[in-house]
């Protein structure tokens, strides 16, 4: 046997010159090694997003899954809560007395078409209604104008007691309305010149008083949010600050107008409080005291539907214009967070 043979064998190779051969540039041979021993390579996990492993991507996704299910659910819930005393009170207004007081959750059989004209003539919710739209109307105009024009110079200008006029605006909103009727009734009826009471524009004027801090506060905060190149470059094409204002910046602030001016609206056209004490007079109730008093009146008259049809006289305003102003007030709401 050759010794060629003898090795071919027993496995192993022959003892020969080194070889001098030009290197291997190729993948190395994935075979077992010369010496019979196997080495197992352990395979790694794969890395999870930003370098986590797949058990904590999985634990972050349960997590964002349990979130996302309980946010959902106040939702509706809270959906629910709104949703179903509204749909009530309008299916309400449409039935007589004795069908809401025998099957109050049950549908109108007969749409009772009355119930609205007995609210609107008889229980004179129509007078209200004007005289809601007057004091609502003139206060909010006269809100965001002010309020507009003092948040720009709170913004724009730095002079000696800005921070301490900034702050007694925003001091302004906690100071709870109670605190502040009795004084105020003394101040509007001992007014110079003549009593402020029971008139339309002592209530205005109340009114603004009432929403101009928050509508400071808001409005300061996006008017810093805008560009001033803008405003400097109208400076230098000869425009006053009252041009720059009116025709530049206030434009630009229309995000904001329309949110702080639908915000305003709500509040000042469910107002109680100010009307209920600074306003006596019957002939000038506005829309909440009309429902109070009828609200009284019905434990005595027994007309239940010409009550639910007032009340979905009083908030179909309110429905109307946050239906069309919906994405105005989302847009106003996020503008502010973007520079």
């Amino acid at each position: 046997m050759t010794t060629d043979e003898i090795h071919q064998a027993d496995g192993s190779e022959p003892a020969g010159p080194e070889r001098t051969g030009p290197e291997r540039t190729g993948p190395e041979p994935t075979g077992p090694e010369p010496t019979g021993r196997t080495h197992r390579v352990a395979k790694r996990p794969a890395a999870g997003p930003a370098g986590r492993g797949p058990g904590r991507a999985a634990g972050s996704s349960t997590e964002g899954g349990v979130l996302n299910v309980f946010s959902h659910g106040i939702l509706v819930l809270w959906a629910l809560m709104v949703g179903v005393p509204l749909l009530w009170v309008l299916w309400s207004s449409f039935k007589d007395s004795n069908g809401i007081l025998t099957d109050p959750w049950g549908l109108p059989t007969v749409l009772h078409w009355e119930n609205w004209s007995n609210a609107w003539d008889e229980a004179n919710m129509g007078r209200y209604f004007v005289n809601t739209s007057i004091v609502v109307g003139g206060s909010v105009v006269g809100t965001m104008v002010l309020g507009s024009m003092a948040a720009y110079v709170l913004a724009r200008f730095t002079f000696p007691g800005n921070r301490l006029v900034y702050y007694l605006f925003v001091a302004g909103m906690s100071f709870p309305v109670f605190m502040l009727v009795i004084p105020l009734f003394f101040v509007m009826r001992d007014f110079p010149g003549s009593s402020l009471l029971a008139t339309y524009h002592g209530l205005i004027l109340v009114y603004i008083a009432y929403s101009l801090p928050f509508t400071v506060f808001f409005m300061t905060a996006f008017f810093r949010t805008l560009p001033t190149s803008v405003a400097e470059a109208a400076m230098i094409d000869g425009a006053s600050h009252t041009r720059t204002f009116f025709q530049v910046m206030l434009p630009m602030a229309k995000p904001g107008l329309i949110s702080i001016g639908i915000f305003n609206f709500l509040g000042q056209w469910n107002q109680y409080l100010l009307p209920m004490v600074l306003n006596q007079q019957e002939d000038k109730y506005v829309l909440t005291q009309g429902l109070a008093m009828i609200a009284l009146q019905q434990g005595y008259e027994n007309d239940w539907g010409a009550l639910m049809a007032g009340m979905m006289i009083a908030m179909l305003p309110v429905l109307v214009v946050y239906a069309v102003f919906q994405r105005q007030v989302q847009a106003g709401l996020t503008a502010g967070a973007l520079k």
